[in-house]
């Protein structure tokens, strides 16, 4: 999001300590803007100083990319690295991402961890089209990115084949912080794209 923070740090320290009578300053300010007696001058200061401009898009982007809600999908051993990165080591809450849905109806998020079989690709894609809009998919691992050492018929050799995949994350399996780093950079694509597909 493009905000003008040079000009609201400038106008106004917020993060600073203030004293008392500054304290009392900005309260009978905003007491007066309230009445509608504030006006010219000091009206525009207390303008740029509290208000934040940006577009609707960006701040549905913002909103949409801080409460992501991933479904629990996992198949395989990349699904105990998963779990550990949502438990309190790691802790994926610290970007709104602290419950992972049972329920598809509920989860616009999908981490595929692990392999795909070929019996539980139909069930795979019946999950993904069961999940709310707009929504995203990770493929956690190289099973599921590319098949991994699993080259024969039974394995699906990429879960693209599938349902369309935003974030791939190598390894096997891939450490947690790995997939932290992909959700951030999933976050970053739908802070900047903001388009539903």
């Amino acid at each position: 999001m493009e905000l003008r923070r040079e000009k609201l740090r400038a106008a106004a320290p917020l993060d600073q300590p203030r004293t008392p009578e500054e304290l009392r300053v900005r309260q009978l300010r905003a007491r007066d803007l309230l009445r509608g007696d504030l006006e010219g001058a000091d009206l525009e200061q207390h303008v740029e100083e509290s208000v934040l401009a940006t577009t609707f898009a960006k701040a549905q982007g913002w909103a949409r990319a801080n409460s992501v809600f991933p479904a629990t999908f996992g198949l395989a051993c990349c699904a105990i690295e998963m779990m550990s990165a949502g438990a309190g080591r790691y802790d994926l809450s610290r970007w709104g991402m602290e419950l992972f849905r049972a329920s598809p109806r509920q989860a616009d998020l999908m981490i595929v961890a692990g392999r795909v079989s070929q019996k539980m690709a139909p069930v795979l894609r019946r999950v993904y089209d069961q999940m709310v809009e707009p929504k995203w998919v990770v493929s956690m691992g190289v099973c599921a990115s590319a098949g991994g050492m699993f080259t024969n018929y039974a394995i699906v050799q990429g879960v693209d084949t599938i349902v369309p995949v935003d974030i791939y994350v190598p390894g096997c399996p891939p450490k947690p912080e790995m997939l932290m780093f992909g959700i951030l950079k999933l976050h970053e694509k739908i802070r900047t794209t903001g388009t539903i597909r």
